[in-house]
């Protein structure tokens, strides 16, 4: 049996989806992981947060169809209005647009018990049936795992790099190496690994303790050659920004080299 049937090492994208034709997204950039529960959704939205913060017009697309989190981490509470055959994003208080599925679902507590072809069909729709309008850089929160959603998504959308987010278990290092041979499989850069949840700062004497074992980020790093990494530590405030809706208040320079990186990428 073939391990890669589906994959294009070329990177041709026969399957692109078209863009709306009242939307102009310049660069698309994918956050991806291995697995779930590493904070995928949470470095999605602080690199979009700290591109808001540059003057650049800014949005999300909400992969994570089966475990939507951005509106909630943004304190967007409307939902997504029709506009004729089309969707209007929802923008956050800070001027960042927003597409998720629990802005079309009736209760946000509504599961979503779909299997991937749909789900994949929904992501192409949230690209496609979207009036994105002007929009500079588009973060992509991906859906966890290397399957078949991912793989719909790295064929189907115009996806420029991607960041690899990972925690520090021994067993990440594995996982990690699963997402980052998969997008070099389908042609696309792997921009930056984050390390989430990396460690734990003592308010009081700022010494830093490694709760969940030793990093190996740089490491891995090399090992994929990967030119940026980069740690965010275990933070409650970070917790309890997401909870109130106010990510975009965060403080914090741990994901400033990834900023960087992504604001080399030349737009469409």
């Amino acid at each position: 049996m073939s391990t890669n049937n589906d994959s294009n090492a070329s990177g041709a994208k026969p399957f692109l989806e078209a863009e709306n034709s009242q939307s102009h997204v310049k660069r698309v950039i994918g956050v991806i992981s291995g697995k779930g529960g590493v904070g995928k959704s949470l470095v999605t939205s602080m690199i979009a947060a700290s591109l808001r913060r540059t003057g650049k017009n800014v949005a999300i697309l909400d992969g994570d169809v089966t475990g939507p989190s951005i509106p909630r981490m943004f304190g967007i509470k409307e939902k997504a209005l029709a506009a004729g055959n089309d969707l209007l994003p929802v923008a956050s208080s800070k001027g960042t647009k927003v597409m998720s599925v629990n802005l079309i679902l009736p209760h946000d507590t509504d599961p979503v018990i779909w299997r991937g072809p749909v789900i994949g069909n929904v992501i192409k729709q949230f690209w496609s049936d979207c009036i994105w309008g002007d929009v500079d850089y588009m973060m992509f929160d991906m859906p966890p795992g290397t399957g078949d959603v991912a793989l719909t998504v790295f064929q189907s959308l115009p996806v420029d790099g991607i960041i690899v987010v990972a925690s520090p278990q021994e067993l990440v290092g594995m996982i990690v190496g699963k997402a980052v041979k998969m997008a070099k499989m389908m042609g696309i850069p792997v921009l930056a690994l984050v390390e989430n949840m990396s460690y734990f700062e003592c308010p009081n004497c700022h010494q830093k303790h490694y709760i969940y074992g030793d990093s190996h980020i740089k490491d891995l790093a090399q090992e994929y050659g990967i030119d940026t990494s980069v740690q965010i530590p275990i933070l409650p405030e970070l917790a309890q920004l997401c909870d109130e809706g106010r990510i975009e208040d965060f403080e914090g320079e741990w994901l400033a080299p990834v900023v960087e990186k992504i604001a080399q990428i030349k737009e469409k």
